[in-house]
C-alpha cells in the first residue's frame, strides 16, 4: 500500500477531525474546527471536544486511541485481513495504523468513516451462507488463500471476535451472522439464539435475533438504522482498557455507565446483564463485550450482545465482580451497593433472572 500521511475522520458525512502519526508512530488527533462548534466528544474520557492536539498513549492499543481501535478488525477479522493482504503480496505486519484505518474506510463498526477509503467490503447483497461457512472453516483450519478468501474478506474483514462472521443485508435489514469456530459444538448457532431469547425474557435489551438456515445465529446490527449509522464505542475503547486480559470490574463499569449516560435506568440494565452473565456462566465478558452509543444528543448503553455460556480468562469471569472471577451472591450485592442501586430492585432483578433461567434449564452457575 502507498504510504498515508493523514487520515480524515468523518461522521454522518461531516468531517470531524484528522489523524496523523508522530515520529514515534503514535497517533495524534485533532478535531475539525467546524465540528467543535456543533459536534460531540467521540470519546469523553480521552478525546474531549476542544481544540488542540491529542496524542495517544503507547498502550494498550499500540499507539492508537481506543475509539479508533474499535474500528479495526481483531480476531477473525485480523485473520482475514492478513490472509487477504498476503494474497495481494502485501506484508500485513508492516502496515501503519493509518493504513489499517484506510482499509476499514467506510465499512467499520459504528459510525466513524476514514478517508482515503481503501475498503473492499460489501454489505449490500445476500450471499450463500452455507458456501461461506465452508470457506470460513477452510480459513480456520488451513492456510487457505483460495477464491473464496476475497468473499470472506469482503463480507467479514472489518469484524471482531474469535468466531467467523459476516455482515450482510437481508430484506433491507443489516445483519451480523456467525459461523462455527473450530472448537465450537455443531449446534452453537442454535444455542446462542436460545440464550438471546432467554435474555429478552429476562428483560435485557437485545437486538433482533434470528436463526438462519436453522443453524447460523444472526443478530440485527444496532449500529445501523434507516436514518444512518450510530456512533458506538466499546468499554475497552472508552476506558482504554486492554480487552486481551482481565482489566475491568463490573463495579467500575456500572459507575462509568452512570457517569456517561446520567441515567440510573441504564445502570439497572447493565446490572441485570451482569447478573445474567453470572447465572448462565458467560465468562467471556471482556471489555469489548459492552458498548455505549451516542443517540439523540445523549449517551446510552447499547443493546446486549455475545451472551451465551463461554469460558473466560483461565476459566473465570474476564470482567470481575467485586474483584472476584468466581463470584458469590455477596459479591453481586456488594457491586449493587457500590452503584447505589436499591435493595428492593436488586432483589427483584436477581430473583427474576434466576427463575427465568431455572425454568428454561439454563441456570449454569449457582451462587
Amino acid at each position: 500500500m502507498d504510504k498515508i500521511e493523514v487520515i480524515e475522520v468523518f461522521f454522518n458525512k461531516q468531517k470531524l477531525g484528522r489523524i496523523a502519526l508522530t515520529e514515534q508512530e503514535i497517533c495524534a488527533f485533532e478535531y475539525d474546527s467546524d465540528f467543535i462548534k456543533t459536534g460531540f466528544s467521540l470519546s469523553p474520557y480521552h478525546l474531549p471536544l476542544r481544540s488542540g492536539l491529542f496524542v495517544a498513549p503507547r498502550t494498550p492499543f499500540r499507539g492508537n486511541f481506543g475509539v479508533f481501535d474499535d474500528s479495526l478488525p481483531d480476531g477473525w477479522g485480523s485473520l482475514l485481513l492478513d490472509r487477504y493482504l498476503r494474497s495481494k503480496g502485501i506484508e500485513a505486519e508492516k502496515l501503519s495504523i493509518l493504513q489499517r484505518l484506510a482499509l476499514v474506510g467506510t465499512t467499520g463498526r459504528g459510525a466513524l468513516e476514514y478517508f482515503p477509503d481503501k475498503s473492499v467490503s460489501d454489505e449490500t447483497a445476500f450471499i450463500d451462507l452455507n458456501n461461506l461457512a465452508a470457506e470460513a472453516e477452510k480459513a480456520l483450519t488451513t492456510e487457505y488463500v483460495g477464491e473464496g478468501l476475497e468473499d470472506l474478506y469482503k463480507y467479514g474483514g472489518s469484524s471482531g471476535g474469535a468466531r467467523p462472521k459476516v455482515f450482510v443485508s437481508i430484506e433491507n435489514r443489516q445483519w451480523l451472522i456467525k459461523f462455527k469456530a473450530t472448537t465450537d459444538p455443531q449446534d452453537i448457532g442454535k444455542t446462542e439464539c436460545e440464550y438471546s431469547l432467554l435474555a429478552k425474557k429476562c428483560g435485557i435489551v437485545m437486538p433482533e435475533t434470528r436463526l438462519f438456515e436453522n443453524k447460523y445465529f444472526g443478530v440485527e446490527r444496532f449500529d445501523r438504522t434507516d436514518d444512518g449509522k450510530i456512533h458506538t464505542i466499546s468499554a475497552a475503547g472508552l476506558l482504554h482498557a486492554d480487552y486481551r486480559v482481565p482489566s475491568l470490574d463490573y463495579s467500575v463499569l456500572l459507575k462509568v455507565c452512570l457517569n456517561l449516560t446520567k441515567n440510573m435506568e441504564e445502570v439497572y440494565s447493565l446490572f441485570k446483564q451482569m447478573v445474567f452473565n453470572v447465572v448462565i456462566s458467560n465468562r467471556d465478558d471482556y471489555a469489548k463485550n459492552f458498548s455505549f452509543q451516542y443517540k439523540n444528543n445523549q449517551w446510552t448503553l447499547s443493546p446486549a450482545y455475545d451472551i451465551l455460556p463461554s469460558a473466560g480468562f483461565n476459566g473465570y469471569h474476564t470482567t470481575t465482580i467485586n474483584g472476584q472471577g468466581e463470584p458469590k451472591m455477596k459479591d453481586i450485592l456488594q457491586v449493587a451497593v457500590g452503584a447505589g442501586l436499591s435493595d428492593r430492585s436488586v432483589k427483584t432483578i436477581i430473583e427474576q433472572v434466576i427463575e427465568n433461567c431455572r425454568q428454561q434449564g439454563m441456570q449454569n452457575y449457582k451462587m
